[in-house]
């Protein structure tokens, strides 16, 4: 959420965002509605104020035939105040819903373009594998060594569920662990496990609300099950301020995390490439209001990312997010896609974002800068792991009988450097 104020001011500012992240928005809705709403609110108050002057009038006379016109007043101006109250909050409503659609201005290097075929590639790393053999896919790979059962997985959770299990289960184990331990050996981030059973509310001030209910599930009490572990640790200092000498406050969390993919109807559907429950190791950072601040812990979080994907051995290429690509929040997204041999092509494995102060403002995060002037923190994220590098692991460092290699820093984890 941007500050009224603020789009008051850079309406056009405001507009050129939306079109760039094509997203439809009318800003002069929105100023029309904030007329309507500081009009009315002028009047409550002036009401307010005159309802309160004739009480206490009230109370200062003592006979009868003051008093009364005085009374017949005073529930005059309560029935006018109710009256504009109503109106009020009906105003207050359409105003706070025009404002939860203000998308956040899109910083000046992002790229132009509408859809990920527009994201443009910045860097790659590492060597795409050519085999002197045929491929195989990874659904293949792991069925054939006892590490993953698809169709157990299908009776058990329906469409695109599954059990990782032997060493399936234990090279996804591994990952975890090395993870963990990376970002033990790294120091500055706390590590926590976190609930994917929100309220409604954090989903609103992370921003996946309103505009993603589509891809959430959503439980008969009202609560969301969430699709990373990033919302559970936003709301974790909501309505808080914080010390500024505690800033960067930088977390890796983890946690379940459950997506509908509603919106990707008969793409990736075999395998566990897309599914609707993984779980997700994630980076997020407080830091100050400072868009420097929130720039140099962009890049800090995608090196982190980068460097969890060198050490695995797997190629990649970074890409920045075209406008189109960018969800309604962030200011500057990266996306670091794994080279998956089966398709020939790279797929996304975790995206780093910042949001300057779009996610705080709604969540209310703040910290007392050095003026004593609260300010709204900002925040950003990265993916440290998901569940997709597992499947580039197995692919990338498949052997010609079937067998996989295990990458060097998995191997203590695992306790052997090969599976089958």
């Amino acid at each position: 959420m941007l500050d009224i104020k603020f789009i008051r001011e850079n309406a056009e500012l405001i507009k050129e965002g939306a079109r760039k992240k094509n997203i439809e928005f009318a800003v002069e809705e929105l100023i029309a509605a904030d007329d309507v709403r500081r009009a009315i609110l002028l009047d409550v108050e002036k009401l307010r104020t005159e309802q309160n002057e004739v009480s206490a009038s009230v109370s200062r006379v003592s006979s009868p035939e003051e008093r009364e016109p005085l009374i017949t007043k005073s529930k005059e101006l309560k029935e006018q105040l109710q009256a504009k109250e109503v109106e009020l909050a009906g105003a207050m409503q359409k105003w706070q819903g025009l404002m939860l659609q203000v998308p956040n201005i899109p910083d000046m290097s992002v790229p132009e373009g509408t859809t990920d075929a527009d994201n443009v590639e910045i860097r790659t790393w590492g060597t795409i594998p050519k085999f002197d053999f045929t491929p195989k896919d990874h659904i293949e790979l792991m069925q054939n060594l006892g590490m993953l059962d698809l169709e157990r997985g299908t009776k058990v959770a329906g469409f695109r569920g599954y059990f990782l299990k032997g060493d399936g289960a234990r090279l996804q184990f591994a990952l975890w662990h090395f993870v963990q331990d990376y970002f033990l050996k790294k120091g500055g981030f706390t590590p926590m496990i976190v609930p994917s059973l929100l309220r409604r509310e954090l989903l609103m001030g992370t921003g996946y609300l309103p505009q993603g209910e589509e891809d959430l599930y959503k439980t008969q009490d009202g609560e969301y099950l969430s699709g990373t572990a990033e919302v559970a640790t936003m709301g974790y200092y909501m309505d808080e301020v914080l010390d500024k000498k505690d800033l960067p406050i930088k977390l890796l969390s983890f946690s379940d995390s459950f997506r509908r993919e509603a919106g990707s109807h008969g793409k990736d559907t075999r395998g566990i490439l897309r599914v609707h429950e993984f779980y997700k190791t994630e980076q997020v950072i407080l830091c100050e209001a400072s868009h420097e601040e929130s720039v140099k812990y962009h890049e800090e979080v995608q090196a982190n990312t980068e460097g969890l994907t060198q050490a695995l051995g797997l190629p990649y290429h970074v890409v920045a997010n075209c406008g189109g690509d960018l969800g309604l929040g962030q200011v500057k997204k990266y996306d670091i896609e794994v080279w998956l041999p089966s398709e020939n092509k790279y797929r996304e494995t975790g995206s780093a974002s910042y949001f300057h102060d779009f996610q705080t403002r709604r969540l209310n995060i703040r910290y007392r800068d050095d003026d004593g002037k609260l300010k709204f923190a900002h925040s950003l994220n990265n993916t440290a792991l998901s569940g997709r590098p597992l499947i580039m692991i197995v692919e990338n460092f498949q052997n010609a009988d079937g067998s996989i290699t295990i990458p060097d820093v998995l191997r203590p984890y695992m306790g052997k450097d090969k599976i089958g």
